[in-house]
């Protein structure tokens, strides 16, 4: 199968352009290549979608596209190319407009209204909306089509540095001893997806060209089973220490990502359910996740290997005076 990869530089369209090649189909990524170029084995044609593509893409008879755009207007022009192809899109749970719900799926969750006004710059918060319209151009331009919906997607080549954070950190509170700061109670929900994971599901749907709307993402669990399978993989036993939501926003610590944050948590009940999605229909179909202590090791591994790996949130010294006003 001749597989499109709109991208293939970057994280997850990178992984996907790995697995994707080690499965025995013929790839081309076509990105900008201000990422660096996709792997060994894939053809690369260079296009910057705010311009007109090169006749190599006019040409091309993919038998399936993969894209990771936010922006509709280059949903919708890479749609009109290749209509035939089977298409895979790749959203996000962000298309949602309550995530109120502990346990809501695609079927029950409604979504926000779709946004296109032409800008190609994305603004943080029409980013859903701008999803939505991507999501609409993929489903009634093509011949078939699979939507995939992802959370948050952690592992290696993550820029975002939330999943890393907690892997660096565990690692030094390993070496000093000082317990890790962890937020609200052991059995508030924790949810992710291994990009490794997420990646070779897209690739296995291939061979089906399999349809429909799915979350992407694993199984929901709870902070306790996180730090466990967080010390299982960092090797060493973790003393976790949790501090209360009111008691970190009262000492200048944020949600989810950025300076003073602690990454994975998110409080308040507009956000109850973004963490505890229903996995069971996206595992139905296949997608198979490794235990948590694999995705941790992996991380780290990534982290000892690249000085500049991003990791955001709490430096290890704020961490530890928050730990010490705690006691």
């Amino acid at each position: 199968m001749h597989v499109l990869i709109l991208g293939g530089t970057g994280f997850l369209s990178r992984r996907i352009c790995e697995d994707a090649i080690a499965a025995g189909h013929t790839v081309t990524c076509a990105a900008r290549g201000q990422l660096g170029m996709p792997p060994s084995g894939a053809a690369f044609a260079k296009w910057d979608r705010a311009t007109p593509p090169p006749a190599e893409l006019v040409q091309l008879r993919p038998d399936a596209v993969i894209d990771v755009t936010s922006i509709p207007a280059y949903a919708e022009s890479a749609v009109a190319l290749w209509p035939k192809a089977h298409w895979i899109y790749i959203s996000t749970v962000s298309v949602y407009s309550d995530l109120s719900r502990p346990g809501g799926t695609v079927l029950d969750t409604p979504l926000l209204p779709p946004l296109n006004d032409g800008d190609p710059r994305v603004n943080p918060d029409d980013y859903g909306s701008m999803k939505v319209a991507c999501e609409n151009y993929v489903r009634q331009g093509t011949a078939s089509s699979l939507i995939l919906r992802p959370g948050l997607i952690v592992g290696p080549r993550d820029r975002s540095g939330r999943f890393a954070y907690w892997p660096s950190h565990a690692a030094a509170a390993a070496i000093d001893g000082d317990g890790l700061l962890v937020p609200g109670q052991p059995a508030d929900p924790v949810q992710f997806i291994d990009v490794g994971d997420l990646s070779r599901w897209v690739v296995r749907t291939l061979d089906d060209r399999m349809e429909g709307c799915f979350d992407a993402i694993g199984p929901s669990m709870s902070w306790a089973d996180f730090m466990t399978g967080l010390g299982h993989g960092v090797g060493a036993h973790i003393q976790p220490v949790y501090a209360s939501p009111e008691w970190l926003t009262n000492h200048g610590v944020v949600e989810w990502v950025g300076q003073r944050s602690l990454p994975l948590w998110v409080a308040g009940l507009a956000s109850a359910g973004m963490l505890a999605r229903d996995a069971t229909a996206a595992l139905g179909t296949g997608l198979v996740t490794r235990p948590i202590a694999d995705t941790v090791s992996d991380t780290l591994a990534w982290l000892s290997s690249t000085p500049d790996a991003p990791v955001t949130g709490l430096t290890r010294a704020e961490e530890r005076a928050l730990l010490e006003a705690l006691r």
